[in-house]
């Protein structure tokens, strides 16, 4: 018999928002070496840029600045993002590094659709006498380059793909720029494939998804939960624009922020950027408050501004530990799910089962169906989806796209569950997963894993009921 271990914890608490930078800057703060993260990122075969951490003050929070310098600067310094309008480092700001000198950034912003942003904050002054400054090789005329070097989603994709790095940071980095990538594409009428990122933007970007999922792995994160999410530009906030005023969050925030729980901060600047949306997206695996777990550190990344009139400062809170039982009190275990619902009227039955199996397939917990009676006394079905929020979108287009229903209904709601672990027990036929559930200590119930069973009936040639049976009967405490 073999018992599950505890679960190494990521909890975030973006009370100020999230960046990429701030997640990295995080997890530098929580112990991510930041010579093994630079060795790892060098599998990518990315050039021109060097990495740049330090202990910060933002408000009255120490905390960890991650910067990529790409040629010597910042994005902000070079003053492009892609096309999302992705200002991650793009705020009037000051970069108050761990050697004391500060910037204040004109910043340009030149997208794959033809039209400039410009914020005016002001000029460069590097008067501090030294720069991180890498050549690798690149032509520094960076007003033609960057003109015309734009990066792909696919080619960003074969990229990640081809590189030595892990398969869980290959996984975890493409869905990020995938969720991305369709934000964009949405916003923009674009297949996510055709979306182009600006050289500078796009360099950017791949650091800070990869380089999370590096420091994920690296610390032995399992698990990543979060908070509620502040968004920024309550009270009217704009970024202003050649061809106009855009409003805060981002058209691409928003997009990424669908089915996710936000909170209100009074704060009209931007807080959370597409990249930092599309990694909450792709990383977390549920939103709520902070869960019953064994504290061991708490870390926080840095943003990129630093100004005393903001009433919160601007850093990402991040709580690593273990999901551990004995930590809650009571042996049970809590969470934030999304229930959504739809009333269709008119489908067949096989309909809905085929609609089942592609909801249980796209990331749904459960689904279920209710009869009801509709307007003008029609019978119809209640159908009911329980899932995690990262899964959202993808329960919403399966849904509109398998019935006919023109609507559906949505809310977050908590859950309380046994404590759960599973075990490996032995049958007369061979091998089988059990799951145990407990309450405050408590045994209270054995589930045997149904496709072990399965398995093994069909080899054996024994009724499936008698395997379950003898699963149970040699689960401990059954």
């Amino acid at each position: 018999m073999s018992k599950s271990e505890s679960q190494k914890l990521l909890y975030l608490d973006p009370f100020s928002g999230i960046a990429g930078d701030m997640l990295v800057g995080a997890l530098l703060d929580l112990g991510l070496n930041l010579e093994f993260l630079e060795a790892e990122l060098k599998k990518l075969k990315l050039d021109g840029y060097t990495l740049f951490s330090g202990p910060v003050l933002r408000g009255a929070i120490a905390s960890t600045k991650f910067d990529v310098l790409i040629n010597g600067q910042t994005e902000a310094q070079h003053g492009h993002a892609h096309c999302g309008c992705d200002h991650d480092h793009a705020h009037s700001h000051d970069h108050e590094h761990e050697h004391g000198h500060s910037h204040e950034h004109e910043h340009h912003h030149d997208h794959s659709h033809d039209h400039d942003h410009k914020h005016d904050h002001g000029h460069h002054d590097h008067g501090h006498g030294h720069h991180h400054h890498h050549q690798h090789g690149h032509d520094h005329n960076h007003e033609h380059r960057h003109a015309h070097d734009h990066r792909h989603f696919g080619d960003i994709k074969k990229m990640i793909e081809t590189s030595g790095l892990s398969a869980g940071v290959k996984a975890r980095s493409l869905r990020a720029f995938e969720l991305l990538a369709e934000a964009e594409g949405r916003m923009h009428g674009q297949a996510p494939e055709q979306v182009a990122f600006h050289e500078v933007g796009a360099v950017d970007s791949i650091v800070d998804f990869v380089g999370a999922c590096i420091g994920l792995e690296a610390l032995g994160i399992t698990e990543v939960l979060c908070g509620p999410i502040a968004l920024g530009g309550e009270g009217g906030g704009y970024v202003d624009c050649a061809h106009g005023k855009l409003p805060v969050p981002a058209f691409a925030t928003l997009e990424l922020m669908k089915g996710l729980p936000v909170r209100p901060c009074a704060v009209n600047k931007e807080l959370t950027t597409p990249t930092g949306a599309a990694l909450l997206k792709a990383l977390v695996t549920d939103f709520g408050p902070l869960p019953p777990m064994r504290i061991e550190k708490i870390g926080y990344g840095a943003g990129t501004r630093n100004d005393p009139n903001i009433p919160v400062p601007n850093v990402l809170r991040a709580v690593l530990g273990t999901l551990d039982a004995k930590a809650s009190g009571d042996d049970a275990e809590s969470d934030t799910i999304v229930e959504i619902q739809a009333n269709v009227d008119d489908a067949a039955p096989e309909v809905l089962g085929y609609l089942s199996e592609k909801l249980l397939a796209a990331g749904a917990l459960d689904v279920f169906f209710t009869p009801v009676q509709m307007k003008k006394s029609r019978p119809g079905t209640l159908v009911t989806v329980l899932a995690d929020a990262a899964h959202f979108d993808a329960l919403a287009e399966a849904l509109f796209r398998e019935t006919p229903t023109f609507g559906l209904r949505y809310e977050h709601k908590q859950r309380r569950k046994l404590a759960r672990e599973t075990v490996t027990v032995e049958t007369p036929w061979g091998t089988v997963r059990v799951k145990l559930g407990r309450w405050r200590g408590a045994f209270m119930s054995a589930h045997p894993e149904y496709e072990d069973c399965k398995a093994l009936a069909e080899q054996k040639g024994v009724p499936l009921r008698q395997v379950i049976d003898a699963a149970r009967a040699a689960a401990p405490n059954a």
